[in-house]
């Protein structure tokens, strides 16, 4: 039954006979803005939702690992490449769907990626190259240019979503 328990401030379901209390927290979603020399690594999604849509590789956490471990893992399974991190980039919020996003940047220790499970094709795009116009989610353009700013500007604090900026599809 959804109630208030006892010392919260938030409906949440609870079981009747046990007392069991069901909280509902945020997904977290880790991923990277990898790049070789000046090209950026990006992957067309073979999954919904947004199939056909370039992103960076990113998804959720698994149980047990850190930030870094998924983004490792992330990268690895969605386009074969292995990373070396170079800072925090990015944490944003997105409340719609609860979810936060950790974001590094990286560097790929080599070239050599290709498509995983989830992803139909993967890229190295020089900026001018960016399918702009085809990025699956509001958090990718964001984190493109947070990376751009990052490397342009030396400044390696980490960000947040742009103002008034929720990522809400386009």
């Amino acid at each position: 039954m959804a109630t208030v328990p006892e010392g919260d401030t938030r409906e949440r379901l609870v079981c009747t006979d046990c007392g069991f209390i069901l909280y509902s927290n945020p997904k977290v979603m880790v991923g990277s803005v990898a790049h070789w020399q000046e090209s950026i690594l990006l992957v067309r999604r073979d999954i919904e939702p947004r199939k056909g849509f370039w992103t960076l590789p990113a998804d959720f956490m698994e149980n047990n690992e850190t930030t870094e471990e998924g983004a490792r893992r992330e990268a690895r399974e969605e386009s074969g490449a292995e990373l070396e991190f170079d800072h925090l980039l990015a944490v944003y919020n997105i409340p719609r769907i609860s979810q936060v996003q950790v974001i590094y940047a990286a560097r790929l220790v080599s070239p050599h990626v290709y498509a995983g499970h989830e992803t139909s094709e993967v890229g190295l795009f020089a900026w001018d190259d960016i399918p702009w116009g085809e990025l699956a989610f509001p958090s990718v353009r964001w984190a493109l240019n947070h990376w751009r700013e990052a490397r342009d500007s030396g400044d390696i604090a980490a960000r947040t979503n742009p103002a008034g900026e929720t990522g809400d599809y386009r």
